[in-house]
């Protein structure tokens, strides 16, 4: 089994450093985002894992401190279901914070029934793609103080079963938790296309990543009959921490070896999916999620 693993598995390793380096992990108390905290932690930097339950983050970040000697782990609330629950991250992070050099929007959630944020928006589209929208726009000013630096969106293999339906955000008209996971995982694409385009000059890198089919808590929705199947080919599954690599890949390898606005798969660029190229829908989107927000992001 581990011989027909290694076939479809890239082990990658680096040994660069981010001594004096700050870091965000969304959801970095459990799967892929705690093994991204544990290796950038690891690496030197200071991470702050933002999770929306206090109790499981601090656990997470014992965790981390007791496997990782020296680990600089600190744990702020963030819910990203709760526009006020962002701002009052931010206000924490500028508060605390002189730097930030990553931004890595790894928290999701995935094929839920269906729910509505706290500010009423359908509960995937507004964790996945709205509350990293608005958490990235709160937080480029320091990004850009701290540049060069990078936002790293996870998004999914599922972005190209997507499609924005701009008529129906909100899923009134017939939600599908399938189809909701995929249009918001093509939003986090689409999102990080315009803003690579409009912070290249400011010194922020912004760059796409599918970490691939991975035994994470996101999947607790799944249906039974695809679950069965999913174990039937557990030899494509990947642990949180092989999940981790194109993340940490892209936090680490040097800006001229990067494509900012790129699309990131087994840590190597993968801008061949049709949805990744499409300008028109990335404004769109970009004007209504301001809209939405009630902000204004030129």
């Amino acid at each position: 089994m581990q011989a027909i693993r290694s076939l479809f598995f890239l082990k990658w390793t680096s040994d660069v450093t981010l001594e004096g380096k700050t870091a965000i992990v969304t959801g970095g108390n459990t799967g892929i985002g705690k093994e991204t905290v544990k290796d950038l932690a690891a690496r030197g930097a200071r991470v702050i894992l933002a999770c929306r339950d206090m109790t499981k983050g601090e656990q997470a970040a014992s965790d981390i401190m007791r496997d990782v000697n020296g680990a600089k782990v600190v744990v702020r609330q963030l819910d990203l279901a709760d526009t006020k629950s962002i701002c009052l991250f931010a206000e924490s992070i500028y508060n605390t914070e002189k730097a930030l050099h990553y931004l890595i929007n790894n928290a999701g959630v995935a094929i839920c029934p269906y729910a509505r944020t706290v500010d009423g928006y359908e509960m995937q589209f507004g964790v996945n793609h709205l509350g990293h929208f608005f958490l990235t726009f709160l937080l480029l000013d320091l990004l850009k103080h701290s540049s060069p630096s990078r936002v790293i969106n996870l998004s999914s293999a599922a972005h190209a079963m997507g499609k924005i339906q701009f008529d129906d955000l909100d899923g009134a008209k017939g939600y599908h938790p399938v189809r909701a996971y995929a249009q918001s995982k093509l939003a986090n694409v689409l999102f990080t296309r315009e803003l690579a385009k409009r912070t290249e000059a400011l010194g922020v890198m912004a760059v796409a990543v599918d970490p691939g089919i991975v035994n994470t808590e996101i999947t607790r929705y799944v249906r039974r009959p695809l679950v069965d199947l999913v174990k039937a080919f557990s030899f494509l599954i990947r642990t949180p921490a092989e999940g981790a690599y194109t993340t940490i890949y892209c936090t680490v390898t040097p800006e001229n070896q990067m494509v900012t606005g790129g699309f990131y798969r087994d840590c190597a660029c993968a801008n061949n999916c049709r949805a990744v190229q499409d300008d028109g829908t990335a404004l769109k989107l970009w004007a209504v999620s301001c809209h939405l927000l009630g902000i204004r992001w030129r």
